[in-house]
């Protein structure tokens, strides 16, 4: 049963962007300040059969929020929620649907991570969500995307796929059929500053990938507003990854250290995208040490 304060927010909690999709937009909060569990993209596909899920926000209660929300559109049965990755933003509203008994989805390499970061994600819950962080447990994928991988809900299918180590050694994304919808997860950001954990190279590559994609009619990021103009979303992701590429390789060719590194790689990136200083710093703490074995 859900709870009280889960039912206070499901009105209004999923926006249609046609045909069956359905959104909700997490806020542009650093996890370190005001963090929720509620900033990431929640995305509802509605077919004649059932329901996919894909992502779940960062909290049981959130996940409480939208499984209301889609009661509210349908009670057609959760066939499948998705993971697009194993970010904690992204995974701990799934215990939300474990009543429903979906088949969990996700990255063949996302049960692993998911139980390798458990006990640190759990710390990272009570430290931010305190009491309500409570019931927020991790769920493991029952069902994995080695390759690719159709998901049918009746008259619209899902057509997964997954990638080498990008945004992280996780990531699928995810294609409507019906509608032609690409859903990104964290590969794309739009006006958020992009996160890198995984591989810079391997995001570029993987991005250069997503823009081969002929039939694609919208995008909905892991972060910020869904688009029709996709292509130039991607396009602004590469600059700031390519300024960060050559602007670290730079800072290590002329023996800039890596602190001093923070104030000045991609600096010319600051006022393109939300949450900048504190996003750009932790990833130029990732990148700056992994190209300086080149």
């Amino acid at each position: 049963m859900l709870s009280s304060c889960a039912e206070s927010k499901p009105a209004g909690f999923l926006e249609s962007i046609g045909d069956g999709i359905y959104v909700h937009h997490g806020e542009h909060l650093d996890i370190d300040v005001g963090y929720q569990g509620d900033i990431c993209n929640i995305s509802v596909v509605v077919g004649s059969k059932g329901v996919a899920v894909i992502d779940t926000a960062g909290s049981l209660k959130v996940g409480q929020q939208l499984r209301a929300a889609i009661a509210e559109i349908t009670k057609l049965p959760i066939l499948y929620v998705i993971n697009t990755h194993v970010h904690p933003d992204h995974i701990f509203g799934n215990a939300a649907f474990t009543a429903d008994k979906p088949t969990f989805v996700g990255h063949e390499a996302l049960a692993e991570a998911m139980q390798l970061r458990e006990e640190a994600y759990n710390k990272l819950n009570a430290k931010y969500l305190g009491e309500e962080a409570k019931g927020s447990e991790i769920v493991l994928p029952t069902l994995a995307v080695k390759d690719s991988l159709n998901l049918d809900l009746g008259d619209r299918s899902l057509q997964l796929q997954a990638y080498p180590v990008a945004h992280t050694n996780t990531d699928i994304t995810v294609i409507d059929s019906k509608t032609q919808t690409l859903f990104t997860g964290d590969l794309l950001f739009i006006e958020r500053t992009p996160v890198i954990e995984g591989d810079i190279k391997g995001l570029i590559a993987t991005l250069e990938q997503l823009k081969t994609y002929q039939d694609v009619k919208q995008v909905v990021p892991g972060h910020g507003a869904q688009t029709k103009n996709w292509k130039v979303a991607i396009g602004n992701e590469l600059r700031y990854l390519n300024v960060m590429l050559s602007d670290a390789r730079t800072a290590i060719e002329n023996d800039v250290g890596m602190v001093k590194a923070m104030d000045t790689v991609a600096a010319s990136e600051k006022d393109k995208w939300v949450l900048f200083d504190v996003a750009n710093r932790r990833n130029v703490n990732t990148v700056y040490p992994a190209l300086e074995w080149e």
